[in-house]
């Protein structure tokens, strides 16, 4: 017993280890070389499954203040590194060891350089402070439901290959207190970087408005489901900021700096990995479309492209079968079902618009969803099988079935100079004129910016009118 005892003691001095940023002793079972190594692993399937936006120059301005921050705060020797990913969610996260990521889709949203210093030194400060050390090893164990909820729950887990440490570590949900010391912190890595240390409640104001404009549409957890109540914590970190401030008058904010980075930027989905317009979804490089009902929900991630009914649980899905068995489309789909645990009812070949297909109607269970009914096509096109399906419980689906039926019918192949003519939409900027107003500017985006989101794009309450002579972001083309 008395060596059990000696074993236990010495274990338990091994897990404790000081704080970087509080110098206090606190329990940990990971050490830094640990840290590193899962960061590191993570990195890798990161950068792969979301895409490094092919930007060389930002990638490095971004890189460049990141690397200037980290340098100054407690743990300056990590590995850093930090990344544009090529996702149009609003977000930035980091991986434990210092790797930092920040996703095309926030940037158009931050007003000057100061607030895209106040982002990155926020996640700095969870990687200084161990925060996500801490959450991981909360988080890591409620993640097997995602994996096993199958492939007929809508963006259940929206990146296919991630393994579940990396998954975890991207859905990572820090509490109030680790929120606002990293806000603290990233104020002060700031400031002493030369920034204006008020880009951090500027940004948090920013991001705090968006909460209705925005939701995980876009297939990655945004900034507002991992970093809760920014808003809240505006007021709290005004006071760090003043004491930063005090007797300093050459803190930066280098708006034209960020501004000409901005300026071309890819916004929304990236026509490398399929577009929506309105409610219809195209790929370019796969030569494909799809209209799904009026008005619903189109979110497009890497493993599926989803649409959801306003207002109800009625779904349709779109993805590509993988390693489908079978010799003819019948096979594929009959077995593909199977696996997935859905019984046939009744089916046939056909075809859609000139492509081979079989479309059925199944039963089955959805883990923590029940009881649910399927109209499901499975088509052959360009090499591939495709699956759309629609999705509802059973007592909704003759209400529902025949929407189902037309949007299924409606797929079909993009000629060569159609997939051509698809280009993404930019950010742009334009002097407002007499008449303009937030809902006549989205409308040239084509459908790819809500007029609400543009106003606070533009630093503006949505109900605002936009000022004649002043200089502007849109969003163009499409």
């Amino acid at each position: 017993m008395r060596a059990i005892s000696l074993l236990l003691l010495s274990l338990l001095a091994a897990a404790c280890a000081t704080n970087p940023v509080t110098g206090e002793r606190e329990f940990t079972l990971m050490s830094e070389a640990q840290e590193i190594a899962m960061g590191r692993e993570a990195d890798a399937q990161v950068r792969a499954e979301m895409g490094v936006y092919e930007d060389p120059e930002l990638n490095a301005y971004v890189s460049g203040i990141g690397m200037r921050l980290a340098k100054l705060s407690e743990r300056p020797d990590l590995p850093w590194r930090f990344v544009v990913v090529d996702q149009p969610a609003i977000n930035a996260f980091a991986l434990p060891g210092g790797f930092i990521y920040i996703t095309r889709g926030i940037l158009p949203f931050l007003q000057d350089e100061s607030e895209l210093a106040g982002v990155l030194g926020h996640e700095i400060g969870h990687v200084t402070a161990r925060h996500s050390v801490r959450q991981y090893s909360r988080t890591i164990g409620g993640l097997a439901a995602l994996g096993a909820l199958g492939v007929f729950v809508p963006a259940a887990r929206p990146f296919s290959q991630l393994s579940e440490q990396a998954l975890g570590l991207l859905f990572l949900k820090y509490g109030r207190n680790d929120e606002l010391q990293a806000d603290q912190l990233g104020a002060r890595y700031a400031a002493e970087g030369g920034w204006d240390p008020a880009g951090v409640p500027g940004m948090l104001s920013t991001l705090g408005l968006l909460s209705e404009a925005i939701g995980d549409r876009k297939g990655v957890p945004n900034w507002l489901s991992t970093h809760p109540e920014p808003l809240a914590r505006v007021a709290e970190v005004n006071e760090t900021v003043a004491q930063l401030q005090a007797g300093r008058s050459n803190l930066a904010t280098n708006r034209e700096m960020l501004e000409r980075r901005v300026d071309g930027l890819i916004f929304g989905d990236n026509p490398a990995q399929g577009v929506t317009r309105g409610s219809t979804f195209l790929h370019p490089p796969l030569r494909f479309r799809i209209d799904f009902p009026a008005q619903w929900e189109v979110s497009n991630s890497p493993q599926q492209v989803v649409a959801k009914a306003p207002d109800a649980d009625v779904f349709m899905l779109l993805q590509i079968v993988s390693k489908p068995q079978g010799s003819t489309v019948r096979d594929v789909a009959l077995g593909h079902m199977t696996a997935a645990g859905f019984r046939p009812v009744s089916g046939d070949g056909t075809t859609i618009n000139g492509l081979n297909a079989f479309i059925g109607v199944y039963r089955g269970q959805i883990e923590g969803l029940g009881e649910a009914a399927v109209r499901a096509a499975h088509i052959a096109h360009g090499g591939a099988y495709y699956l759309v399906a629609g999705l509802v419980p059973p007592a909704g689906f003759d209400q529902v079935d025949g929407t189902f039926t037309t949007a299924i019918r409606s797929f079909r192949p993009l000629t060569a100079a159609e997939a051509e003519a698809i280009r993404p939409s930019r950010i742009d900027f334009y002097t407002v004129r007499d008449g303009d107003t937030w809902e006549s500017l989205a409308q040239r985006s084509g459908g790819a910016i809500r007029a609400s989101t543009l106003a606070v794009m533009n630093h503006s309450a949505p109900d605002a009118t936009p000022r004649p002579g002043v200089r502007i972001r849109i969003v163009v083309g499409g």
